[in-house]
Parts: structure tokens; sequence; C-alpha cells
């Protein structure tokens, strides 16, 4: 018999409770109550097959297309940016956030590039595609910050693609992973930390875990019988590893979960 939601929030709450350690394995699903669509493309923007220049969006934002057309780029990027902006975290990045009040250990690996775990005040943060909102130029490597482009009413500051140092001219990128691209070393570092620590939990939420990197922990944890959870509205990849899996959004499921954890 399929135990019910209900059920599943309760032995949940109770994993959670226990628990002394807990990564965190969050994917666009995690953003989508704070505005930001599960989209296709870094950290997700598009659901369509082509853009409007007619090129699959893992072309138009990919290392190469950057290198030798760089406005055509930005154009994509200039979108992703507006869509973050304006974001703020959500009940799940808080209750994620306010757990490493009561825990030894609570990591959260995304893949996302929205920024919103770190302004809900994760600390033991992996951002394994980097962060929208820092860029630095190409050329001098100054490091600058979105807010330098848009004011607080998402005004646009400078239009013109691609976007240009105002030092020294070089071309400014925003400090993610496009398609095509190697991780970062910090993040690989950071993966390989992850990899050295055994988590008593560990928690899936909003990915479809395409990415080995991603799938990887998850499949660890499983395999010598740590908890593992699932906390996503539709079946992945994960689903049939973990122990448990919650078919609800994050920020109602964490939500609850958290009411849960005081009753007991």
């Amino acid at each position: 018999m399929t135990a019910s939601n209900e059920e599943k929030l309760r032995q949940a709450a109770e994993l959670f409770r226990t628990a002394d350690s807990i990564l965190f394995i969050t994917g666009a699903g995690i953003s989508v109550d704070s505005g930001l669509p599960t989209y296709r493309g870094v950290g997700g923007l598009y659901d369509n097959e082509e853009t409007d220049d007619g090129m699959p969006i893992e072309v138009a934002l990919s290392g190469s297309t950057f290198n030798h057309n760089p406005g055509l780029t930005w154009r994509y990027l200039w979108e992703i940016g507006e869509a973050c902006f304006g974001a703020r975290p959500n009940a799940a990045h808080k209750v994620i956030a306010e757990l490493e009040k009561d825990k030894s250990k609570v990591t959260v690996m995304t893949q996302n590039v929205d920024g919103l775990h770190r302004q809900a005040g994760s600390s033991d943060l992996i951002e394994v595609h980097g962060n929208m909102h820092q860029l630095y130029c190409t050329t001098c490597k100054d490091n600058l910050h979105s807010n330098e482009f848009f004011d607080p009413a998402k005004t646009v500051l400078q239009p013109s693609f691609p976007i240009t140092c105002m030092t020294c001219g070089g071309i400014i990128r925003p400090d993610v992973v496009l398609f095509g691209e190697f991780l970062s070393n910090a993040t690989v570092g950071g993966l390989g930390r992850i990899a050295q620590h055994d988590y008593d939990l560990t928690v899936s939420i909003g990915t479809s875990a395409v990415f080995p990197y991603i799938l990887e922990p998850v499949v660890r944890a499983a395999a010598i019988g740590r908890a593992t959870i699932e906390i996503n509205p539709g079946m992945t990849d994960l689903t049939e590893t973990v122990g448990l899996h919650i078919p609800l959004g994050a920020a109602e499921a964490l939500t609850r979960i958290a009411g849960r954890m005081a009753d007991f």
C-alpha cells in the first residue's frame, strides 16, 4: 500500500529531526515559489527547442558562442539576469537556512544560478553552476555585481550587448558555467568535500538530476544505507533510488515538514 502524503511528511519530519548532518541538493524547482519557472538553460531559462535566433539554447548559451559572438550570448544571459534580479528567497530556502542553527552540518549543493540560497543565509553552499549576480571582466578581471547594471526598480542601466567593462572596455561575463565549459576548480573541490562526508540525510529537491555529479551523492548515500528523500512533484531518475519520495512542491513540502518537526 502506498503511503499518503501526510504519512510521508511525518516520516520526513522524523528524519529531519534526528539527522545531525544534512546534504540538500537543489534544482530549479526550489525557486518556483520565488517566481522563477523551471526553465531549461543555465540554471534553467528556456523551455523552447530553439531561441529567436534559430539555434538551440544550449548553443546560444555555450562557452564557444560567447567566445566568438558574446553579444548574442549576452542577449539571453540578460534575460536570465532580469529573471533572477527581482526574485527573493521563498519558504523552502528559508527552512534550509534555518536548519543550520540546530544541526552540526547543513550543506547545500545547488544547480541554480539565482543566488537565492545565499540570500536566505545558507553558509555551507556550493553553487555548482555559479551565480548570475556575480560578474567579472574577462580582460582586467575586475569583479562586479548585478546591482551595477540594474537598479531596484529593474531599470536597465546598460542595455547594449555585449556588456563591457567601464574600466578597460573588456567583455564582462557572469560567473556561471556556460554549456560546454568545465566546472570551476572551487566547485570540483566542494564536490570532493561532499563525497568525503557521511551525511545522516541527503535530500534532493526540485531537480531532474540529469548531471552525474547531482545524481551521484544521492545514489552513494542510498547505497550505504543512509536516509534519502526526494521532494519533487514529478518522477525522476532518482525516484526509485531514494527511500522516500514526496510528490509536492518544495515550499509546501518543507513548510509542512518544518511544522511537523515542531510537533515532536
